[in-house]
């Protein structure tokens, strides 16, 4: 029943990623609202639902996105995992991993979208790609990290109340 609040909430992440944010633009890049979202679920303590919250994250972009689905998955279940190990490891400092969480993230995905997107004939210069969107879109995902991070760890606190857990 507490996973009920992903329907709305990442319903609500990609409507306003695909219509809002991303006409929030630095040069070409954009920020990553899903993956930010979904780094900050996966970093709370008591939430053991980041793997659902990526399958339905993706599903929901997979109808606005024009990336090949493979790309979705396969970079927001590798965010959610990385998110997973460094919970584990960075417990005495969440906005660090956090950090650490989207500057991977970002990285590996605008890596995985530009080799697949060479794969399918798309001609792109590497060092276009890297100085006009990944760059810009890294420091706007850095930017944004900060209150996604505030809102899903209040959030989790909500969803997963304490006394329930000690």
């Amino acid at each position: 029943m507490r996973n009920i609040v992903a329907l709305p909430l990442l319903l609500l992440a990609v409507i306003l990623q695909s219509a809002i944010v991303s006409q929030v633009k630095l040069l070409s890049g954009y920020a990553d609202l899903l993956l930010l979202l979904l780094a900050a679920w996966a970093l709370q303590k008591r939430v053991k639902s980041a793997w659902h919250w990526a399958a339905l994250g993706c599903g929901m972009l997979m109808f606005v996105s024009a990336m090949p689905w493979p790309v979705l998955i396969i970079g927001y279940f590798a965010v959610i995992y990385i998110a997973q190990a460094l919970q584990r490891r960075v417990w005495q400092a969440p906005m660090l991993a956090m950090f650490s969480v989207t500057f991977i993230g970002t990285l590996f995905l605008h890596f995985l979208s530009y080799i697949v997107l060479q794969v399918l004939g798309t001609p792109f210069v590497l060092s276009e790609v890297l100085g006009l969107i990944t760059l810009p879109s890294l420091l706007l995902n850095m930017l944004f990290s900060i209150p996604t991070y505030a809102f899903v760890r209040d959030l989790a606190r909500w969803v997963y109340p304490a006394e329930e857990y000690e």
